[in-house]
Formats: C-alpha cells, sequence, structure tokens
C-alpha cells in the first residue's frame, strides 16, 4: 500500500530540509533589486544630518513675530547659510536646506510679506518649532534599515542609498534547470500531429520565476526513455531541477527510477493536493529535485506553492511562503474531502467566485484566473458572503 498522502505543509517543510541558502556575493545596489538580504543592513549616516526646512519660505526665531524682520541672507539645499540668525532678521529658505544657527521655526512664503529685505507676517504663522524636519527624523546612523532575510524593494533599494550604501551583500542567484518528459510533446510553435502536444510547462515555469534571482537552464524536452532522462540527471549542475510530467506511477512515468539510477534519492512523494498530488521531491548530489505533474494547472499550482518559496527559501528569505490575504466569496462551495485545494477564481466587484470547471488540463480557466482560493482539508461548506483565503495570482 502507498503510504499516507503528506500535507502541504509537511511537504512543504520536508522540502526545504533538502534545501540549504545558497553563499553570499557582493552587488552592486542596482543589481540587488529582488533578491534577499544575506546580512543586516546598517546606516552609515543619520538621515536627515541636520534639521531641514519642510517648506520654501524663511527661517526665523518664533519670539519675533509678527515681525518686521529683516532678510540677510539664503539657504538652499546643498549651499547653506553660514552665519547665525540674530533678533529680528531672517534667512530665505528652501525645501530641504539646513536650518541656520539661531532659527527656530520656518515662516512660509504664503504667509510671508516682503519689500525689499523687509519681512512682515501675512497669515497666521507657524508653530513653535513647526515647518522643520529634525536631524535624525528618518533614522540615525548604526540603524537597522533591512534585516537580513528581507526582501530588496525598490523602497529599501533607496533606503540603502539614503543610508549611504553602495553595494549590498545578497545570496546568489539561483540555478535552476527545467526539463520536461513525454513522447508525446513537441517545442512550442512546432508542427503538432495528432498524437502530440505542445510543450507548455517550460516557457510557464520561466515566466513565473521571472521575478526572482535565477539563472534558468533549459534542458528541454526529454523522451519517455529511463537511460534518456538518467543520463540528463547524471549532467545537471544546478542548485534546483524541475521536472515536469512522468511524476506519477504509469509505465510511462520514469521520473522516479531516473533519479534513482542517476544515484539520486526520493525525499517523499504524492501530496494532500489538488491540483498536483503526484508531485515528487528529493535530491541529485547538490540538486534539489522537484517533480512537478504534466498537466499545466498542476505543474502552475505546485510551482507557485513549492518550487518559488523554495527558490525564496534558497535565497535566505526569512518568510518563503507566498502571501495569502482574506476575500469575500461570490459562489457557494461544497465541504472539501482530505485534500488542500487550490481553486482557480476571479475577482468582479470585490468578490472572488471560483471557475464552473476546476479540470487541471484547462490552462484557459487558469489564464483568465487572478487568484486561487484556498480550501484547507476537510473545510466545512461556505456561502456566497463568507470569507475565504485566496493567494493572490500575479
Amino acid at each position: 500500500m502507498p503510504a499516507p498522502l503528506l500535507s502541504v505543509t509537511d511537504a512543504r517543510d520536508r522540502l526545504f530540509g533538502l534545501a540549504t541558502a545558497v553563499e553570499p556575493e557582493t552587488v552592486p545596489l542596482r543589481q540587488a533589486t529582488g533578491r534577499w538580504a544575506a546580512a543586516d543592513v546598517t546606516a552609515l549616516r543619520t538621515q536627515p544630518t541636520d534639521d531641514l526646512s519642510a517648506m520654501d519660505g524663511y527661517a526665523i526665531r518664533y519670539a519675533d513675530l509678527p515681525g518686521p524682520l529683516t532678510v540677510i541672507g539664503e539657504s538652499a539645499a546643498g549651499r547653506r547659510f553660514a552665519g547665525t540668525l540674530g533678533p529680528n532678521q531672517a534667512v530665505r529658505i528652501f525645501t530641504g536646506a539646513a536650518m541656520p544657527a539661531g532659527a527656530d521655526c520656518v515662516l512660509v512664503q504664503e504667509e510671508a510679506a516682503r519689500d525689499g529685505d523687509a519681512l512682515t507676517l501675512a497669515g497666521e504663522g507657524p508653530a513653535p518649532g513647526g515647518n522643520i524636519r529634525r536631524k535624525g527624523l528618518d533614522f540615525d546612523a548604526a540603524e537597522t534599515l533591512v534585516a537580513a532575510g528581507e526582501r530588496l524593494t525598490p523602497a529599501r533599494i533607496a533606503l540603502a542609498a539614503i543610508g549611504g550604501h553602495g553595494t549590498l551583500s545578497v545570496r546568489r542567484r539561483i540555478r535552476v534547470a527545467i526539463m520536461a518528459s513525454g513522447d508525446e510533446l513537441v517545442a512550442p510553435g512546432g508542427a503538432v500531429g495528432p498524437d502530440s502536444l505542445p510543450e507548455s510547462n517550460g516557457v510557464m515555469l520561466a515566466a513565473l520565476l521571472t521575478d526572482l534571482p535565477v539563472d534558468i537552464i533549459d534542458l528541454g524536452i526529454l523522451p519517455d526513455r529511463l537511460d534518456a532522462i538518467a543520463s540528463a540527471f547524471e549532467k545537471v549542475h544546478a542548485d534546483i531541477l524541475v521536472t515536469t510530467g512522468g511524476a506519477s506511477v504509469g509505465d510511462h512515468d520514469l521520473i522516479r527510477p531516473a533519479l534513482q539510477a542517476a544515484g539520486g534519492d526520493l525525499d517523499f512523494w504524492r501530496i494532500a493536493l489538488r491540483p498536483g498530488k503526484p508531485m515528487l521531491a528529493g535530491r541529485l548530489r547538490e540538486t534539489v529535485v522537484l517533480g512537478l505533474p504534466g498537466n499545466p494547472v498542476s505543474a502552475f499550482v505546485t510551482a507557485t506553492i513549492f518550487l518559488r518559496p523554495l527558490i525564496a527559501y534558497l535565497s535566505g528569505a526569512s518568510d518563503p511562503l507566498p502571501p495569502t490575504r482574506l476575500a469575500i466569496l461570490g459562489a457557494p462551495l461544497r465541504a472539501n474531502d482530505h485534500r488542500q485545494d487550490y481553486l482557480r477564481a476571479t475577482t468582479t466587484a470585490g468578490r472572488v467566485a471560483p471557475a464552473d470547471r476546476q479540470d487541471s488540463s484547462m490552462v484557459r480557466t487558469l489564464a483568465r484566473a487572478d487568484c486561487l482560493i484556498v480550501r484547507a482539508p476537510h473545510a466545512p461548506a461556505a456561502a456566497a458572503g463568507d470569507s475565504v483565503e485566496v493567494l493572490p495570482l500575479g
């Protein structure tokens, strides 16, 4: 009898147990976007380094209002006023410029009346200490700006730059080898006969990983021959080997025996998951092997909930799991069985509704979906208006 089906959570934990984060490297900021920080990014400077004006106007002493005041100079960003402000004096100042010594607030230009160098209040005026960005408002030197394991988004890249960094320590890019197996498969765009089928999983998986720090190794399509698949396995040099098709128990499902023939080890097989039950995982020397089902929807779902998190884990992510959110159900769902379901769904008027047909060979329903409804094993029936967990799709 086959072993009991693994839960999605247990399968993912075991998959991570096969992997170790890759080594770090130092790269320029422009090459760090989308990578995961390999070390804490700490501020090398204080931001702002001085009290700065938050508005265009005049640096003054609050006690001197309503004036008249005498304008004695100017302070602009990158070109500060070098003197000290005395009683009944003002300095023309611009947004981002350093506050002159002696000034304690900024009178915005819309509330000031100026005649030559004479300045008077022409509005309500500032509050004491008003319109100033204080030194260290954003951060102080030595503060942690980005924690190790956080992803370097464009905003975090900007934060690292303003914090004084020109390079960052990140995990190196992950080498992902992708191959499909099946005598019926032909390359996309090739001639399709009555017994053949365009191979779509390879291009789909490559597209699914474009936002991740990976280098794709395309192994193409292999025939349903044990020797050919095992030989290809033996030549692989990658962090992850992803196969599609051949992971089940049919006479032409050769991924498991080929892995063993190439000297690899199978760690687990068969997940309490729909679609994607026959997925397998193992190791081949230093390579993590992930055998995805051949049906395109099953391959997509398993890649989303296993392959992408595995890449994040190898990249040192502190939280490698895909983010989910709650949504309002737009149509009823029946009670679930022992498998965890990922239902293709679309969002309309703020509510999510599953596609009427969920067959794992139907790529068009996948293309139209903007999320997957996640249904836990043995989830009770749900009514329209209930809250459900969804996994957004890009």
